[in-house]
């Protein structure tokens, strides 16, 4: 059974006698979920899978960025200029994302939310629809940056009233790895866990018996042009997280033009020099989160992206840029299997 999801299409190959592992889904963070767990019993499964369900909805809930949240309520207080008082768990969340901009040459920023409402992509339901140019120039005038972000304690303000957080490309790596801890805590060993194509794994497919692992697929970008969609599959090992952003997940095409939510903070448009970039990063307590973040900055830095992914220690990416040219590391070629013949596959050390 072939699940198609965003960025990544878990393969669900489950072999005639053979157990099924205990799965359930949901739609949170604005996507489709799927947890699978193996190697324990259904009772036990579905129980350890309702509490990771429950810690997506409320990190979902909790940092939403247009409902009401403590997230909208932090935004709403650094436009007035005031400062805010924050829970120690998004206290920690902003410090990480600081971090992270800094050493990704501000290419991954969640300090653009108003960046990316002003394109229309703060609803579920956005249309193709410019932003008003006089708005969006007054607000790229003003480099809204986490840098602007002061942080004394759980106390948060901003020197800069345009700044407003946005983890659209932060929390979904975060919930990998509150998932893979809850789980852990349960003495659960193998689950693969899917949100909206950024996969982590744990163990194996058929549980304590470690022989078949989890097999993942990446998604073809123009999926309309490659058959079933899959452009490659490649196994996944404990502990390992892989995720892809792509220009085809949110996104609204005008005149001939596609423009999706991954916007350069540099220009305040859309990035349009990939189509889609997936990474696989290796096992560690915060390999769910990496998997999700460091896909931006390299997407958005289209054909400097070898260069950042050095300064970033990421070795294992996959790169479709905007003609549909396929660039793949040295370490990444080994993992995959492509899908198609006849594909143009570039190496690149």
């Amino acid at each position: 059974m072939k699940l198609l999801v965003a960025g990544l299409v878990c393969l669900l190959l489950a072999a005639c006698g053979r157990p099924v592992p205990v799965a359930q889904e949901a739609f949170v963070f604005g996507t489709r979920v799927e947890v699978q767990v193996a190697g324990v019993s259904e009772a036990a499964g579905h129980a350890a899978l309702g509490e990771v369900l429950r810690e997506f909805d409320r990190l979902h809930r909790s940092y939403h960025a247009w409902q009401p949240s403590e997230l909208t309520a932090l935004n709403e207080a650094l436009a007035g200029g005031k400062s805010h008082s924050v829970s120690d768990e998004l206290a920690g969340f902003i410090r990480t994302a600081q971090d992270l901009s800094q050493r990704s040459e501000n290419l991954f920023d969640p300090a653009l939310g108003k960046l990316v409402a002003l394109w229309g992509f703060h609803t579920d339901d956005f249309k193709p629809v410019l932003p008003d140019a006089e708005a969006l120039k007054s607000l790229i005038a003003v480099k809204p940056s986490s840098a602007d972000l002061v942080i004394a304690g759980n106390t948060v303000s901003s020197k800069n009233s345009a700044v407003a957080l946005d983890f659209g490309g932060y929390l979904k790596g975060v919930a990998l790895d509150r998932a893979a801890a809850l789980l852990k805590a349960r003495g659960i060993r193998n689950a693969l866990i899917n949100i909206g194509g950024n996969v982590l794994a744990m163990g194996s497919k058929d549980g304590n018996k470690g022989e078949i692992p989890w097999r993942v697929g990446i998604r073809h970008p123009r999926i309309e042009l490659a058959g079933e969609g899959v452009l490659a599959t490649l196994e996944l090992r404990d502990g390992e997280a892989i995720g892809t952003s792509g220009d085809y997940q949110r996104y609204f095409e005008l005149d001939g033009r596609r423009y999706s939510h991954l916007i350069d903070p540099r220009s305040g448009e859309p990035a349009q020099g990939t189509q889609a970039l997936t990474v696989l990063i290796p096992p560690g307590p915060d390999a769910g989160m990496r998997s999700d973040v460091l896909t931006k900055p390299l997407f958005i830095a289209s054909d400097r992206w070898r260069e950042l992914a050095r300064r970033l220690e990421v070795t294992q990416v996959l790169r479709v840029d905007v003609q549909g040219r396929i660039y793949v590391t040295a370490a990444m070629q080994g993992r995959l299997h492509f899908e198609q013949d006849g594909l143009n596959v570039k190496l690149v050390q």
